[in-house]
This record gives structure tokens, sequence and C-alpha cells, in this order.
């Protein structure tokens, strides 16, 4: 069954490429998306730490966002919490959120990692929960 597999994804490799070669002279290409703006980028980064914040209050049991270091982040990437709390931002958000809690251990670890007091991309952007 795995031989029969592997003769089938080096068939469809060797193929596809021949495939490609063999496209009607009349058939369109679909338009190259154009590239994504300075702007646009900040804002989808925008998106993802808030995201990612969310998850971090919701599933992190030993982390907590520092939410005035976010509002600075964030106003620095040209972003208003109004901005992220509608609309298509809101949206991007929420899917960010979505994909964390797919491996909710794995993606703690990482928030603390590249978030925490030694984060290696935006330190204390999430911090230890103090006990009550």
């Amino acid at each position: 069954m795995r031989r029969l597999l592997t003769a089938g994804l080096l068939v469809a490799a060797l193929t596809a490429p021949a495939l490609a070669q063999t496209a009607p002279p009349d058939a369109t290409a679909p338009e190259p998306r154009p590239p994504e703006t300075k702007a646009e980028r900040q804002r989808n980064s925008a998106a993802k730490l808030a995201g990612l914040l969310y998850f971090v209050q919701n599933a992190c049991p030993d982390l907590k966002p520092d939410y005035a270091r976010f509002k600075d982040v964030v106003a620095g990437l040209g972003v208003t919490l109004e901005d992220l709390s509608a609309g298509d931002l809101l949206l991007r958000s929420r899917a960010y959120t979505e994909v964390y809690t797919k491996d909710t251990p794995g993606s703690c670890a990482r928030a603390d990692t590249n978030f925490g007091a030694a984060g290696s991309t935006i330190p204390n952007l999430v911090v230890k929960r103090t006990a009550p």
C-alpha cells in the first residue's frame, strides 16, 4: 500500500510540470495579486497580536496579556483598538485565536517564549499571572 502511494505521488510529481506546459495558448492565467502594502501587513500583525492575547487571556493558566503594552504596540503599527474591535480585523483576530487553540499547551509556551519577559519578538506583551 505504501509503495502504491509513493508510486502515485511520484507519477503525479513527474506529470504535473508536463501538464502545465500543455495548457492551451488561449488559457488565461489568474492575475497576480498586488504586493501587500506595509500598512496592510501592519494591520494584519495587529490582528494577529489581538488574536494571540485573546487566546492567552482565555487559555493560558500561567499567563495574561499586558493590555497597556499591547495598546502601545498596536498604536505603533498605526492601528487603533477600535479598528480591532469590528469588521475585517476582528474576524482576522478571531481566526488567529482559533489557530492557536489547536495546540493550546504549545501555543501558550510559544507565547511565553516570544512575548514573555524575555520574549524574542515583543518582550513583556504577556506576563505571568499572579496568584490570587
